[in-house]
């Protein structure tokens, strides 16, 4: 006849043990939750800063319109002595400069815009666009003083260069040098939202 083997009980835990693998369980949980914390954190700290990139390049091409308005400007007006002397009356549609004015030593250009070129009367501003970017510019031409830059204005000018044609109809004639271009500097600035603030500056010779 068979008989059944007695049924052996599981070992007992000691009593120091009790309770430990509910203990380590919720350190674990606390663990992930920790950890899915900081990976959430770390998620919206990158989204925060590529929506501050796009701001910052949306900002810096909206600046482009300043420029482009400025160019403008300057071949329209670029005949005579309309670009002699400085344009800052209430009057006058576009705010211009003939002689350069720079931030100081320790001046950042965006103190230096607040601080110097508004007060003066020398930004121009445009209408924002849809995206809610502000564009304003300053035009200024890179001499020491006003006037005549072939009279001592001190203005930065490109090199002469030597015109190839003259009336002469001899050999070994020389050719005639026409004066250098005259360097204006060009400064935008676009501030659009989260204070996305951004400059551009262009140099053009006329």
């Amino acid at each position: 006849m068979l008989t059944r083997p007695a049924s052996i009980a599981p070992p007992r835990l000691p009593s120091s043990q009790a309770g430990m693998v509910l203990f380590f369980a919720l350190v674990v949980l606390v663990l992930m939750m920790l950890a899915a914390i900081a990976l959430m954190r770390s998620t919206l700290t990158t989204n925060l800063v590529a929506g501050n990139l796009v701001l910052q390049q949306a900002a810096t091409v909206s600046a482009d319109r300043g420029v482009e308005t400025a160019v403008s400007w300057l071949e329209s007006n670029n005949a005579g002595t309309a670009l002699h002397t400085s344009k800052i009356a209430a009057t006058d549609p576009v705010r211009y400069a003939a002689l350069r004015q720079d931030p100081g030593a320790a001046q950042s250009w965006d103190d230096f815009w607040t601080a110097a070129l508004v007060p003066a009367g020398l930004v121009n501003s445009l209408a924002a666009d849809a995206a809610g970017i502000s564009v304003s510019y300053v035009i200024q031409r890179l001499c020491n003083a006003q006037g005549d830059p072939a009279a001592g204005s001190g203005c930065e000018l490109s090199p002469s260069s030597v015109s190839a044609s003259n009336s002469s109809k001899g050999a070994g004639v020389v050719g005639l040098s026409a004066s250098g271009q005259v360097y204006y500097r060009i400064t935008a600035r676009a501030t659009g939202p989260r204070n996305t603030v951004s400059f551009v500056q262009t140099i053009v010779a006329m």
